[in-house]
This record gives C-alpha cells, structure tokens and sequence, in this order.
C-alpha cells in the first residue's frame, strides 16, 4: 500500500507524503513506528507540500521522536503550565534535564523523577535497570555527583488469579520481582544507593505497572552546566557506550497503548544497559566539569542522537552540524535513521571549545571511556546530519513546533 511512497537516494530513503492519502499517512506513521496520528501526518505532509520535497526517512524518524509524548507531554504540556510551572518559580534555578534549587551558599541540588513503564511492562529487568540508568544521566547533565536514588513502584495485585490477565500481560508477582532486581543491580554496580521508595499494589496497575525512577545529586554553584551550547564553533563530543540498534523507537513506544502483542512488537525498543560503563563515564564527565572543560552537557536518552544534538543547539540559539560516518556503532550496516534515533545507553554528548578538545578526550581516555568528536556548533539555525553522502537538512525551529493537544478529562 505505501512501498511506491519509497524511494532510495544514496544511504536514505525519499518518502512521497505529498502525494500520499489519509489511508496511506496512518499506514506510514504505523509501519514506520512514528506513533503519530493522522492529524499530526497531515501537518507535516502540509509543510513539505509548502517546500516543494519529499522528506527523507531519517527527517520523519527526526519529527517522530520530538513530537513523541515521552519528548514533548504533547497532552500534558497545556496542564503543566497552568498548573505546575508556576510553583516556587522563584526558588528554581534552572528546569532542564534537571531541576535545580539552591541546597547552601556553595551548592544546589539537583533533582530528577521520571517514569520507565512501557519498558518495564514488557521486559521488567531492563526496563527498570534502564530507567535508573536514564536518571543518573539527567542529574549528570546538569555537572552534578549523583548522591542517591529513590523508586515508587506500583503494581497490580499480587494475588491476581492467572486466568484474569488480560492476554499479553504478565504477573504482578513476576513484575515487581523483576524489577526490584533490575534497580538494586543497576544502583549496587554504578555505586549510588536507593535510600527511599514506595511500593503500592491494585488492580488498576494490573496492565500498566508504574515504575518511577527518582535520583537527588549535588553540584557547588560556580560548576552548574546548563543543557545547551554556547556559541557557534564549539564542538560536540560523543561519550560512552557505543551506538547500536537497542532502543530504537524507544519514545515513540512509550507514546503508543500497550496491547497483547507489544512485547513481541517492541522488544527491541527497550533499551540495555550497561552501569560497569556508566560508572567511569560519570567520573570523566564530572572531572572534565570540575576543570572548566564543559561549555554544555546532556545525555543521549530518549530520541537519542535525534533530540539530543537538536535540543543543545536550540536551546542556545544556534544549529548544528553533526557527522553520523563518526558515532562508534556497535553494530555493521546501521541504517543513518538508526544511528540517529537509537538510545543505546551510556552516552553523553558534550559541548567543549576546541581548543579544550584534546584535553577533554585525554581525560576519558585515562578513565577509559570511548570519546570521539561528531560534529560542531554553527550560527545558521539548521540542524545537519551529514552521512557521507547526503545532507539531511531541516529547519530546527520545525523539528520543535510540537503540537500542544488540549483535551478535556
């Protein structure tokens, strides 16, 4: 139904939205795993209508996770603002990948909370080891030490006859074991203690467990990084673990209703974590910090390489130029759609002056820790994923026009 909508151009593929009808935008949006609605497929087959060319799989891929519930709380964002945003406004420092909130005269503490439930759902050890893995990087971002970690959980009935599971769901027994196992092993091996959680059990959690992931962390105030660049020229620097096909799709799942065949569907969005890396990379992230190395930081979590080098460079006012050809890969034959959206875990992106480059990777090096620059910082305000062969250029101001959805509960 949509395969003539394909069209190889070098290492991407070209997609005929313009041409394609309502019937084949959801299909597209489906097949390809963008979990957006028709709604949101006609916007951007509008707007590429108004550019006169047909977008590239890896621009849709690009669209698709920045338009993702997971990126933008497109349904929530209307809520948040009326009613949680404005909360202590004054007291807050900074609202990024972290919050931050004054500790002392010397420090801040910085706070992050997040939920990993779809993960969780369909493969509970990971999704939860992953989701502790993803905190520690937020408050990382931010150039604070992760001090320790907090989890409410909850869980549908533990008593929960076999029987009345819904098809596809596993047992709130299963789960909650599972889980508990994926944080205590995450936490034990990177060295940060869970010193509070909460466990609570009822029917309603029985097809959707709620796995929260809380970290706290402690920066002096002179040290604090902010999740954007600076200034055109700067360089962006890839660190961590290498870059593979686990994880994609990663927060266009978690945007989409579970149902009885998501596991088999999307196993392969949860990502793997890896906390013997986790635990050097932090180490070398806060001694580049603590030396004035760090002009940004931020982690390459959901969306991946995608939303990560996009966001750095909006958020300061530039673009940014980005060379896939250069992101280690664990992996032969990833596809540039791939290496852009995967979230493999363990991975920092930081923004460093050039001429701080060779001290920067000398440092990861010494805690051996795989570092290697990927692209830089430009005043035009384009992001550009070059592959070797094509430039994927587009608009940032378009990759963040995310919808905010207005809905009454």
């Amino acid at each position: 139904m949509i395969r003539q909508l394909f069209t190889k151009d070098g290492y991407v593929h070209r997609i005929d939205i313009l041409r394609a009808n309502d019937a084949q935008l959801v299909e597209l949006s489906k097949s390809m795993g963008l979990a957006l609605s028709l709604q949101e497929m006609k916007k951007i087959q509008d707007y590429f209508k108004k550019r006169g060319r047909l977008p590239s799989d890896l621009e849709l891929e690009a669209i698709a996770q920045s338009w993702s519930e997971h990126c933008c709380y497109k349904s929530s964002k209307y809520f948040l603002r009326q009613y949680v945003y404005n909360i202590a406004k004054d007291k807050i420092v900074a609202r990024e990948d972290a919050g931050v909130i004054e500790f002392d005269e010397k420090h801040y503490y910085v706070v992050a909370l997040e939920s990993h439930n779809h993960p969780s759902a369909i493969e509970p050890y990971g999704g939860a080891a992953t989701g502790i893995g993803g905190i520690l990087r937020d408050v990382l971002c931010m150039g604070a030490q992760p001090i320790a970690l907090v989890d409410p959980l909850f869980f549908g009935m533990p008593d929960t006859k076999y029987e009345e599971l819904p098809k596809g769901v596993k047992h709130p027994r299963y789960l909650f074991r599972r889980v508990v196992e994926g944080i205590r092993d995450y936490g034990n091996r990177v060295g940060i203690p869970t010193v509070a959680g909460q466990v609570y059990f009822h029917k309603s959690y029985t097809g959707n467990c709620l796995v929260n992931v809380g970290c706290i962390g402690i920066v002096e105030k002179n040290k604090l990084v902010h999740s954007k660049v600076k200034r055109p020229g700067d360089v962006y620097i890839y660190a961590g673990g290498r870059t593979g096909r686990d994880g994609i799709h990663g927060v266009t799942f978690a945007s989409e209703e579970l149902h009885e065949k998501s596991e088999e569907k999307s196993i392969t969005a949860v990502q793997l974590g890896d906390p013997i890396t986790k635990e050097p990379l932090i180490h070398a992230c806060l001694e580049c910090n603590e030396k004035g190395l760090v002009e940004g930081m931020k982690d390459m979590g959901g969306g991946g390489l995608s939303c990560v080098c996009s966001e750095l460079a909006y958020e300061g006012g530039c673009g940014a130029e980005v060379y896939l050809e250069k992101v280690p890969l664990r992996e032969e034959d990833m596809k540039p759609w791939e290496i852009w959206v995967s979230e493999s875990q363990e991975r920092m992106l930081l923004v460093v002056k050039e001429e701080n480059v060779k001290e920067v990777l000398n440092i990861f090096d010494r805690w051996d820790v795989e570092a290697v620059p990927i692209g830089k910082v430009i005043e035009e305000p384009f992001i550009i994923a070059e592959d070797g062969l094509n430039l994927q250029r587009e608009k940032k101001k378009w990759i963040f026009r995310c919808q905010m959805l207005r809905k009454c509960y």
